[in-house]
């Protein structure tokens, strides 16, 4: 495996970030009214991640993980996408629609975990194992995705590492956990760069343990990126399940489980509660919280609707090597 920095320092950077409070809720409906109708009035798209604010995820078009809003991206009709989320999410939207304006509500939105690797060290990383297939989790810059060969989402990574011939050598970026997940369901040997979502290796094998304990009968909802997902298989059993954010609204749905315990950001108790409200959901750290996601409140995308900002460009001929690569991920899985 190869080191993409200090995740603590990339922790630690994203904790001391400002983060403004929810607001008074009793003006969400006002808020909201008018996001709607500068939506209509601009040809606009909201799309909003499910770690998002309720509030957030209430007034989008679409919610959803990032392979679902990539895809809601690529095909929406509208002259411009809002994308309350982070900036590679952005980036890849305006990438897939190059000719659509591209709105990020706050620019201070970015992602511990794409700051784990820049271009120059993958550069590098090639460099050491030539003719290396490249496959790229989505969260990282356009400038890596540019010189990746694949993208893929925690929701088709498997398809994706299934898809390379045996024979061919991969680099595996940036996420070391899920990295690790999929040498074990691929069977495949993957060079491995270490980085790390600083929330999800926050997640500890302990957090899961303890609810597991006094939450008898609950099935296990973990994210691949859990810096934890190989203890707490041997602790749970048929009772975990790996899955995206969007795997695990789906699982939660057709399950006739009553409760779950959710080890991922906290954002998607939102949706699961909405998608299946007669189950209870049951987060295994309350403190999985991404700072950068929370950013985004609805005057900031009011603001964002009404004004024009933050307009998200992607160079020409980045775009052009960065599409390859996301095209392939859209068409698998």
């Amino acid at each position: 495996m190869t080191s993409g920095g200090s995740a603590e320092s990339r922790a630690s950077e994203a904790r001391a970030i400002p983060v403004d409070p929810p607001g008074d809720s009793s003006t969400f409906p006002a808020l909201a009214a008018e996001i709607r109708s500068l939506a209509r009035e601009r040809d606009a798209v909201i799309l909003a991640h499910s770690y998002e604010r309720p509030e957030i995820q209430d007034v989008a078009d679409h919610v959803g993980d990032s392979l679902m809003l990539s895809r809601a991206a690529a095909s929406a009709p509208q002259s411009t996408i809002v994308f309350c989320g982070v900036s590679f999410m952005a980036e890849t939207a305006k990438i897939l629609s190059p000719h659509k304006r591209v709105l990020l509500p706050d620019l201070a939105a970015g992602c511990s975990l794409a700051d784990s690797i820049t271009v120059d060290q993958l550069l590098n990383w090639k460099a050491e194992h030539p003719g290396a297939v490249v496959v790229s989790y989505v969260n990282t810059t356009a400038a890596v995705k540019a010189e990746s060969d694949y993208c893929c989402t925690s929701s088709n990574a498997r398809a994706v590492i299934e898809a390379i011939p045996r024979d061919r050598q991969i680099l595996f970026l940036p996420d070391m956990f899920l990295g690790m997940w999929l040498e074990r369901v691929t069977g495949r040997k993957l060079h491995i760069w270490l980085g790390e979502c600083h929330v999800h290796a926050g997640i500890r094998a302990s957090d899961v343990e303890r609810w597991h304990r006094e939450e008898p009968g609950a099935e296990l909802l973990i994210h691949p990126e859990c810096g934890c997902t190989s203890q707490v298989i041997e602790a749970a059993g048929e009772e975990a399940h790996i899955l995206s954010t969007e795997g695990m609204v789906s699982y939660a749905e057709r399950s006739k489980a009553p409760a779950f315990l959710v080890a991922t950001e906290i954002g998607i108790l939102h949706r699961l509660a909405l998608k299946a409200p007669s189950k209870r959901f049951v987060p295994v750290n309350r403190e999985a919280i991404c700072q950068y996601m929370k950013l985004t409140t609805l005057p900031k995308l009011r603001d964002s609707l009404r004004d024009g900002v933050f307009e998200i460009d992607v160079p020409a001929d980045v775009a052009t090597r960065a599409r390859l690569a996301l095209d392939r991920m859209l068409a698998i899985g």
